[in-house]
């Protein structure tokens, strides 16, 4: 639950994004947390089903992360069965990674556990103002995510 605040901060918009993230994220990672994972293995498994499997450390590079922490995170996902890694037969020296059949599962079941989440915050919401919402955040994050 948001805590109550004053006028001069609910008037600035990175103070509204701020307060309604930090919520979502606290109420996704709870979520989460109840299963054993955290935001990064979703992250990760998200990326691996996007785009197929991938190298280590491009997979590090997608998602802005330290190569070795990918690789800690990699090895929860597959003590979990979540993903596999291979040797890359074109270079032995790189390392795929992959997602699994129970991967693809449990990030269906994460995916609709965060859209509840997000039904739940925009509530006071209807559905054309979400879609307008949703494509807004969607430009924002686009510019923001541009070198």
């Amino acid at each position: 639950m948001l805590a109550p605040s004053t006028p001069r901060l609910t008037a600035l918009t990175p103070y509204l994004l701020s307060t309604v993230g930090k919520e979502a994220r606290t109420l996704v990672g709870d979520r989460l947390a109840a299963r054993g994972l955290r935001l990064w293995d979703m992250a990760v498994l998200a990326a691996l089903a996007d785009h197929g499997p991938q190298p280590q450390r491009d997979l590090a590079r997608r998602l802005d992360l330290h190569p070795s922490d990918v690789v800690k995170v990699l090895d929860g996902l597959a003590r979990l069965g979540y993903v596999g890694r291979e040797r890359d037969t074109a270079d032995r020296r790189r390392v795929l990674a992959s997602i699994s059949e129970p991967g693809r599962g449990i990030l269906r079941e994460l995916t609709a556990q965060t859209a509840a989440v997000g039904d739940h915050l925009l509530a006071p919401l209807d559905a054309a103002e979400r879609a307008t919402l949703h494509a807004l955040l969607l430009r924002v994050h686009a510019a923001a995510a541009r070198p």
